[in-house]
């Protein structure tokens, strides 16, 4: 079965469970009408059915390759990409003083979505020049605006990020790549960069490098870190693309997955660059772009989770296999398989709602500049790209079993899902470290924005005991145990709190998915398909919040109890 872009499930969400109405009430939001949220979501539908869903398995099956230092993409990607440049659809929430829409995160993050279903590996690529965008539109001078970003968004140039050295993984701070002034405001850039999504191109008229690099006099760790600039050609007079920079791919590594987004070695030998920022402070420029892709990279997750749902769903309806309580149909008519895709469904609806939460949040934060707002995102981040992800893969393995042994034929495709979503809970911040960043950063304000979550989602379980008794107690219950384990995690150091940081994340998924189904539940009327799909979640799923917050609350004295000889090492 072909991927449909689920578009009436975004205009549902939007319209009714996370409150976009209250960002287009705002002056700075206020041309994001519905007729224009109808045409989004249509238009990019549109192209993620027709366009780009056709290409997922022809780069899966015709790898990226680097051939005489050029890098060829899969069939049919330059086409596709153009499509996404030509559609605007790189350009949707960039600033329009240059060139892009303006509209909210929260149609972006939709459109992201579907076309992460529709074909991850191409995704990509604009997803990390949105980032970039992002990154120097808040720090870049006003000249390096000028030059790059209508070209960005324009679609005409890619972007990267260029963090990671072979020696220094998520330890940013070990990193050796070099920046050395020129004497005439450039820098001679000198290091090597692995994990580079689309290092290049053969498709694209120049690639943008953001590349972390230190100074002669920086101090050691994070603290001396800058940000430079670095484009694969280097523009003329005219800001074309000139004469080619001293910066290229090595290699492409070979993957589990994502065969058709080239990953790249990258090799700066004396490039020139410009910083963006101020000296020894790249870490926080660079944090800019990454905190906009970890909510991407979140709704890459729920966006292969619906292909892999689809595929399943359909493969289900149609395998005969014995009879079931619903005669001699598919087998979804079995319980068991039953039960999987239900749940299925349910995880990707909560999963989604709570992404699109944080981007509405953190438009209302743009728009308003209120500092709740904006917290209120923060928190939401890194729930939002680890439990993505997190589904993304629980998903695709679900779909993986639906299909038997047929899953785990690769002529399917059932299997690709898994294989392609398995790396996004590993890049822009394992979901490990989006844990401890929720028990540590995001808790370091006493508690105040994840008091005010739970004050939420009590008033929503509040709303619903007269429709919903019995799933109301539930949620309510669950925001009390979570209400407790949050005020334990504030007592605790640092140590304790990493050591049940995951199980910690978990619940208030499981929590916070909870009154997201409940909310669609009331805004249906109490009675339908999503009340059905709110028991399942309420009654099947929640209930692991218990475990959850039990794990939480371990404490790290058991892990550290075993020794490294213990453990075998």
């Amino acid at each position: 079965m072909a991927y449909r872009a689920p578009v009436a499930e975004f205009q549902f969400i939007l319209d009714h469970v996370v409150g976009l109405d209250e960002v287009v009430a705002t002056d700075r939001f206020s041309e994001a009408t519905p007729d224009v949220t109808r045409a989004i979501l249509d238009g990019a539908g549109r192209l993620c059915d027709d366009v780009l869903a056709p290409l997922q398995r022809p780069g899966d099956l015709h790898p990226a390759r680097l051939e005489n230092g050029v890098v060829r993409t899969s069939p049919g990607y330059a086409e596709g990409y153009r499509a996404i440049a030509e559609g605007g659809w790189v350009a949707l929430s960039a600033p329009a003083e240059h060139g892009g829409m303006g509209l909210p995160t929260a149609l972006s993050t939709a459109v992201n979505d579907m076309m992460s279903g529709a074909c991850l590996s191409l995704q990509l690529n604009p997803l990390l020049t949105q980032g970039q965008i992002e990154a120097l539109s808040h720090h870049a001078s006003d000249e390096i605006r000028a030059l790059y970003l209508p070209k960005l968004i324009a679609g005409d140039w890619s972007g990267t990020m260029n963090l990671t050295e072979p020696q220094a993984g998520s330890d940013v701070g070990a990193l050796k790549t070099r920046a050395v002034p020129n004497g005439d405001g450039t820098y001679a850039v000198t290091g090597q960069k692995i994990y580079i999504t689309w290092g290049d191109a053969d498709f694209m008229e120049n690639v943008v490098h953001l590349v972390l690099a230190r100074l002669p006099d920086a101090p050691a760790g994070t603290r001396g870190i800058s940000l430079f600039l670095v484009p694969r050609n280097l523009p003329d007079a005219e800001g074309r693309p000139g004469v080619a920079n001293r910066v290229k791919v090595v290699s492409l590594e070979h993957k589990l997955g994502l065969h058709g987004s080239p990953t790249a070695v990258m090799e700066f030998d004396g490039a020139t660059g410009w910083m963006v920022g101020e000296p020894n402070k790249g870490m926080a420029a660079m944090f800019t772009m990454m905190n906009n892709a970890r909510l991407g990279v979140g709704v890459q997750g729920v966006g292969v989770a619906e292909a892999a749902f689809q595929q399943a769903l359909a493969y289900a309806a149609d395998r005969r296999q014995g009879p079931t309580p619903l005669g001699d149909g598919g087998i979804l008519g079995h319980a068991d398989v039953r039960r999987m895709l239900a749940g299925m469904k349910a995880e990707i609806f909560a999963a989604r709602a709570i992404a699109l939460s944080c981007a509405v949040a953190a438009d209302m934060g743009t728009a308003t500049g209120e500092a709740d707002w904006t917290a209120r995102a923060a928190f939401l981040t890194p729930i939002a790209k680890a439990w993505g992800t997190e589904v993304g893969m629980e998903v695709a393995q679900q779909g993986v079993q639906v299909h038997g042994g047929m899953g785990f034929i690769e002529e399917t495709g059932a299997a690709q899902y898994l294989r392609d979503v398995r790396v996004t809970a590993i890049y822009e911040g394992t979901n490990g470290i989006q844990a401890m960043d929720l028990v540590g950063r995001k808790l370091a304000d006493g508690g105040d924005v994840a008091w005010r979550l739970l004050e939420e989602v009590e008033q929503t379980a509040e709303a619903a005991r007269g429709v919903f008794p019995d799933l109301a107690v539930e949620v309510w219950t669950a925001a009390e145990a979570l209400r407790d384990t949050t005020e334990w995690m504030l007592a605790r150091e640092m140590t304790d709190r990493f050591a049940g940081a995951v199980p910690f994340l978990r619940a208030w998924a499981r929590v916070l998915g909870a009154q997201l189904h409940l909310a669609a539940a009331l805004a249906e009327g109490g009675s339908g398909p999503r009340s059905a799909l709110a028991r399942v979640f309420i009654r099947r799923l929640l209930p692991e919040h218990v475990s959850a917050l039990a794990a939480a609350r371990a404490g790290a004295d058991d892990l550290y109890a075993l020794s490294d000889a213990d453990l075998g090492a």
